[in-house]
Formats: structure tokens, C-alpha cells, sequence
């Protein structure tokens, strides 16, 4: 019987291995020390670019082969990896790349593959070092807050996070609308640190991100650190005592607290953006913004108007018009949607097999990942000169012609609708959701797409600037958040009193790095000014960026004796001066162009400007000569 069961699982374990992408699987070998004359045959396939090479182009027999030595290798108990010092990575990054990868980025591919280990340099202090260890009080559970989380822990700093909800997921815990999900690839949205090859789908949905936070807390214990239903009040910093006073709600009670560093990680995306829709309070019918969606709420057969067209429209519509009486999409303007072929696909059998059994598999697709959505897309972000001035760039112009034949082959029976769904502005000026069925939708007989501007809103009925009136039963505003108002949930003031809405005059916050700001002592900000990406990557990519480099200023704190950190006003005025001149060759900052990115003055408040390289350098390591440190 053993016998048996041992040939069936051979029998398995050949079927996924012939199932795997052959390139990824060349390298896992490689690294492996398992085999690399394979690599050096498959190379001139490998070359032709991740998008372009299939497993086809390979020929037989070295298919054939690399099956026998990948099972080979899975028998031998998956060998370690060759030591990152290994001149043989370079050639073996190329390979996976599909293209000659750039010195500058191999440390940070390999780091954000979960290749090699991602350093935290200061914050890895030796007990003997530490001359005081300050403690720290962070704001919001969601994945800046649990990410930040686990790099001080790893540093050895104390910390409580307080989170106004009852469990942890921030954003993703507050959108629970039909269809809510990720439009970043799941291998890419997850901690370097915490890879998950449990994935149910490549672009997963609310509830399978919610779950992994929760598997983040416990597999790095941080639970006992976590005070939910805990809403942070009244922060201020003393300056006799240097250290953070605030205030806590929960159960109806409220206490006093202090800690040595303060940091806020409620980010951007937490405070609902209403339009101001003359007579929406008289409306007789229920009117809710998709971040408050509450799962009591009936939408089947009746009239609604989903007001707005950007990522979370482009999810709700599609996941509610079958079920509805009629929906009527209000758009204010049109939207670039890319498509992804894996975007509603459960992940393979095989690909959930492979990343479980095969050491280093799932990191090399990764890796593979970061690369082909990261930085090979920046140039489409950025203008260039041309002869009236600048311009979108010749990248932009190809996307904008990939994404246009898009739209007319999804609309080819519906010309009626392409004139008004085809936007006139570059790709990449707005947020790019990825389409999740909205053409489609679009034609369904129970679908109106509604151009014109709104006018007001009637008890029974949303009337257009053309005098048109239609009636509904549910508003759904699909409008987003008020992006550029950071902070206005927690309070905060700093030296002398000073609050930082003040500073920031509402809506333009500013901070070097996006993380620190002159005048607010031992305070850090997690997904802060212009650290949104609006190109490529991934947000949790900045949000490792961030962690490492508070965990590093706090950990310098520790090492040093320190009581207070602060970024100097020189220091954060050059960074936002060499930021904004390059904000405004970006497409976000082209005439005409209105986005969520931009605050009240037209200013680019949310997005960072940076290659991911960049920022990745910039934040790699804390520099004390730019602080007053006493």
C-alpha cells in the first residue's frame, strides 16, 4: 500500500512539475546550485522578455530534462540557496527578468523577492548597544501599522497600536462592498517577509486580505500588542518631558496615555469623499458611499445610481447590475481600464502546488512580478519635452493606443458607447483600475451610462444638467476619499502647541520622505505625502520602505541615548522642492487633468514621483545628518 501511494504521489508531483513555467523553474534550480547548464541553454528563450517567451519555445528535450532534475532536486529536500556574495545570481537574475536587469535594482529585486533577506541595518542592534528603549504608539492596524509592526519587533523597540475598529485590515476592513478586491497581483500585494502560497486568487478579493493580515498578526505575534475598538484622540507632544501625550476612547471610556514616538498609520484612504449634490439630503431613498457598505443593504430589484466611475465603481457595478431592477452609472468622467487575463481566475492547481513545494518557486514569480509591473513602466508616467512644451511621452502614446483598441473591441457593437467611455487625457494622469467587467456591463439592457453632469437630487430622482430626471430607490457614491486631507481623524500638534492641519494648511500636507515633519519630534508617518504609487509596484513595497526606515531612526534613538529625533527645515524643504519639480512632469500635473491626487491648489499631494529604485535607495537605511537630534 505505502508503494502504492508513493507512485501516486510521483505520478502527482511530475504532472505539476511539467505544469510549471519552465523559466521560473530554470532558476529555482539554479539558485538551487541544483543545476545551471540548463539556464545557460535556455537563455537566448529567456531573453526574448517575460511577456513574449512561452514554455513552447523551449525545445523538448530540455524540457524533458528539466523535469527529471526538478524532481530530482524536490527529492533531494529542495537545497539551500547559493549565498547572495554568489557571482552566479547575476546571470540568473537576467534570466528570470527576461531582460538585462540594471545593477541599481538587483539588491532590491532580490530583497522584495524574498530571496535574500531585506536588512534592517541600525534597528539590527546588539543588546549591549541599546541605552535606552523607547516606547511607541502607533495609530491604526491596517497593513502600514502591522507591517511597521513586525520591523520593531525584529529591532527589539516596544510598541502598542491602537485601532478604532474591531479587528485589523484598516482600509480593507472598511470597504465590504460587492466585488471589493485588489488590483494589484496578490504575490506582489503581501509582505517580503511574509509570502503567502496560500493565495486563492491572483487579484484577490476583501475577505482573503483580511484573512492574511490576521495571519500576519498571529504568525508574528502581534496580537498582545493590538488594542482594538481604541480610538487615538487629543496627540501633543511635551516638550519638558519630550515625550507623546494622547488620549484613548474605547468603551466608553477614556483614559490618558504617553509614549516616546508617535506614528500615524491611518494613511490616505480613511475618510470618505461625499460630493456636494444640492438636495442629497432630501433623497427618501438610502444613500451610502462604497467605503461604508454595510452587508444589510438590498440592492436587488431595485432602481440605483452608482455615482462615480473609478475603482471601486468599476468593482461594484459589474458584481450588482445582474442583480437589480436598473443601474444607472453617473460618470463624471471617463477612465483608462487596463485588462489582466488572470484577474478573475482562481490560481492553478499547479501554481499552488509548485509555490508550496518548491523552494523558491513562488519567489522567483514574485520577483518576476515586481519587475514586469514596476519600473519598465515609469517612462509612461513621466512627460517630455516636445515642441510647445512638454508633453505625454512616446511610451504614454503607445498605452494610450493599447488601452483605446481595447475599448473598441469590448464596445465594437456598441459604437453609441465609445465616444463616450474613451477618455481624452494620457493614461496614467488617473488611477488605472484594471476592468473588472465594466464594458460589459455597459451593455447589459438594464445598464444606462449618464455623461451629463448632475444637477441636483430630488427625494425619488437624480436630475442631470440636461434637465433629465432619474428616478432610483439607492444611491451608491462610488467617490472616493479625501485623499490630500491627511490626518484629519488624529489631531496632532507638535512643538509649541502647533497643529499639524495647520501646518498643512488642510489639504497640501508636505514631510520628508513623506514620513517626517520639522516641528512634530519623535513623529513618524506611515503611507504619508507623496508615497501613494501611481505607476507600478506596489503599496506594500513602500510600506516596508517606511517601516525599515522609522524602525532605523528609532533604533538610532536607542543606540544613541537620545531623547528626541527631528528632520530638519532645510533638509524637508530641499526634498519637497526637488519632489515637486519633478511632480510637475508627470502626467498627474498635465493641463486640464483633474485627479484625487491633486489637493485644492492643483498641487500633486499624494503620489510619490520616484522610481520605486529610488525611494527603495532613499529610505534604505536612516541618515541622522539630516535630523536635530537631542
Amino acid at each position: 500500500m505505502q508503494n502504492l501511494m508513493t507512485k501516486k504521489s510521483d505520478v502527482a508531483a511530475r504532472q505539476m512539475i511539467e505544469g510549471a513555467d519552465p523559466y521560473l523553474l530554470i532558476a529555482t534550480l539554479a539558485c538551487c546550485d541544483a543545476d545551471g547548464t540548463l539556464l545557460e541553454e535556455a537563455m537566448p528563450y529567456a531573453m526574448r522578455g517575460i511577456a513574449d517567451r512561452t514554455a513552447a519555445d523551449l525545445p523538448d528535450d530540455l524540457r524533458a530534462r528539466l523535469t527529471e532534475r526538478a524532481l530530482a532536486h524536490l527529492a533531494s529536500g529542495n537545497a539551500q540557496a547559493l549565498p547572495p556574495s554568489d557571482p552566479r545570481w547575476r546571470r540568473i537574475i537576467d534570466f528570470a527578468a527576461g531582460a538585462p536587469v540594471p545593477d541599481e535594482y538587483v539588491d532590491m529585486l532580490m530583497e522584495e523577492g524574498g530571496l535574500w533577506p531585506r536588512r534592517l541595518y541600525q534597528s539590527e542592534l546588539p543588546p549591549a548597544s541599546v541605552k535606552r528603549t523607547p516606547e511607541v504608539a502607533i495609530v491604526g492596524a491596517g497593513l502600514s501599522g502591522i507591517g511597521l509592526g513586525v520591523y520593531l519587533k525584529k529591532a527589539g523597540i516596544p510598541f502598542t497600536i491602537y485601532e478604532k475598529n474591531p479587528r485589523p485590515g484598516g482600509t480593507w476592513f472598511d470597504n465590504r462592498y460587492p466585488g471589493c478586491g485588489v488590483d494589484t497581483a496578490s504575490h506582489i500585494y503581501s509582505f517580503s517577509f511574509a509570502l503567502n502560497p496560500s493565495w486563492k486568487r491572483y487579484f484577490s478579493k476583501q475577505g482573503d486580505v483580511l484573512d492574511y493580515i490576521e495571519t500576519c498578526i498571529d504568525r508574528f505575534d502581534l496580537r498582545p500588542h493590538i488594542r482594538f475598538d481604541t480610538k487615538v484622540s487629543d496627540t501633543r507632544y511635551d516638550e519638558k518631558d519630550r515625550r507623546w501625550r494622547f488620549a484613548t476612547e474605547a468603551g466608553g471610556e477614556t483614559r490618558q496615555h504617553d509614549a516616546d514616538v508617535l506614528v500615524s498609520a491611518v494613511g490616505q484612504l480613511n475618510v470618505p469623499s461625499v460630493p456636494r449634490l444640492k438636495g442629497l439630503d432630501s433623497f427618501k431613498g438610502e444613500v451610502v458611499h462604497t467605503a461604508e457598505w454595510r452587508p444589510e443593504i438590498n440592492y436587488a430589484g431595485k432602481r440605483v445610481a452608482l455615482i462615480g466611475s473609478g475603482a471601486s465603481a468599476v468593482q461594484l457595478g459589474p458584481s450588482i447590475a445582474p442583480s437589480v431592477a436598473k443601474l444607472t452609472a453617473f460618470q463624471r468622467s471617463p477612465q483608462w481600464l487596463s485588462s489582466r487575463p488572470l484577474y478573475h481566475q482562481p490560481v492553478r492547481e499547479e501554481d499552488l502546488w509548485l509555490f508550496e513545494n518548491v523552494k523558491s518557486y513562488m519567489n522567483w514569480y514574485r520577483m518576476t512580478l515586481f519587475w514586469q509591473f514596476g519600473d519598465r513602466l515609469y517612462p509612461t508616467l513621466m512627460m517630455e519635452e516636445g515642441p510647445n512644451g512638454l508633453r505625454a511621452s512616446a511610451q504614454s502614446d503607445g498605452v494610450r493606443e493599447l488601452f483605446t483598441k481595447y475599448i473598441r473591441e469590448k464596445l465594437a457593437d456598441r459604437p453609441d458607447l465609445i465616444e463616450k467611455v474613451v477618455p481624452d487625457y494620457p493614461p496614467m494622469a488617473k488611477r488605472i483600475p484594471i476592468d473588472f467587467g465594466w464594458f460589459d456591463m455597459l451593455k447589459r439592457d438594464n445598464v444606462e451610462l449618464v455623461s451629463d453632469a448632475i444637477d441636483h437630487i430630488e427625494p425619488d430622482a437624480v436630475v442631470t444638467a440636461d434637465g433629465r430626471r432619474h428616478e432610483v430607490d439607492l444611491i451608491v457614491l462610488a467617490t472616493g476619499f479625501e485623499a490630500t486631507r491627511m490626518l484629519q481623524t488624529v489631531p496632532v500638534k507638535g512643538r509649541d502647541g502647533v497643529e499639524l492641519q495647520k501646518v498643512w494648511s488642510g489639504d497640501d500636507p508636505r514631510a520628508y520622505l513623506g514620513i517626517m515633519v520639522p516641528g512634530f519630534p519623535n513623529f513618524f508617518i506611515m503611507y504619508g505625502p507623496n508615497t501613494n504609487l501611481g505607476h507600478g509596484g506596489s503599496l506594500i513595497f513602500q510600506i516596508e520602505c517606511q517601516a525599515r526606515y522609522v524602525a532605523s531612526a528609532i533604533s538610532h534613538l536607542a543606540s544613541t541615548g537620545a531623547a528626541a529625533i527631528e528632520v530638519g527645515k532645510e533638509a524637508c524643504d530641499d526634498y519637497n522642492r526637488e519632489l515637486d519639480q519633478l511632480l510637475d512632469r508627470t502626467v498627474w500635473s498635465a493641463p486640464g487633468v483633474n485627479n484625487w491626487f491633486k489637493n485644492s491648489r492643483g498641487r500633486i499631494a499624494t503620489n510619490s514621483p520616484w522610481r520605486l529604485v529610488d525611494y527603495w535607495q532613499k529610505t534604505r537605511s536612516f541618515d541622522p545628518s539630516v535630523c536635530i537630534i537631542d
